[in-house]
């Protein structure tokens, strides 16, 4: 059993800052590619931005110099730190991972999500 935990949403004024944190637990062997989506109302979801194992990132072309996406390996989390942030950044966040259990099975894993909201 592996479960991905998000924290770190909330309500912030435009050009402000989230950091959001995603941990994810359980059955793991290994952790591959992990990222963060977003699902706004009316929208799409969207990739945000994704961070493999080794560190390679990419990034949508809305969030680039804005967003970073970065991992701790020996914490098994991704973190999303936002800033700047725009009213059309406000959606419910996912994080998302690949993960091989202890059984050596890969799994695409996904988090509760959580909501973000850029308002004055």
């Amino acid at each position: 059993q592996v479960q991905l935990v998000e924290s770190g949403g909330g309500l912030v004024q435009p050009g402000g800052s989230l950091r959001l944190s995603c941990a994810a637990s359980g059955s793991i062997f290994s952790i591959h590619r992990m990222g963060w989506y977003r699902l706004a109302p009316g929208k799409q979801r969207e990739l945000v931005a994704a961070i493999t194992s080794g560190g390679n990132t990419n990034y949508a072309d809305s969030v680039k110099g804005r967003f970073t996406i970065s991992r701790d390996n020996a914490k098994n989390t991704v973190y999303l730190q936002m800033n700047s942030l725009k009213p059309e950044d406000t959606a419910v966040y996912y994080c998302d991972s690949y993960i091989t259990t202890t059984a050596r099975a890969t799994f695409d894993y996904w988090g509760q999500g959580t909501q973000d909201a850029v308002s004055s």
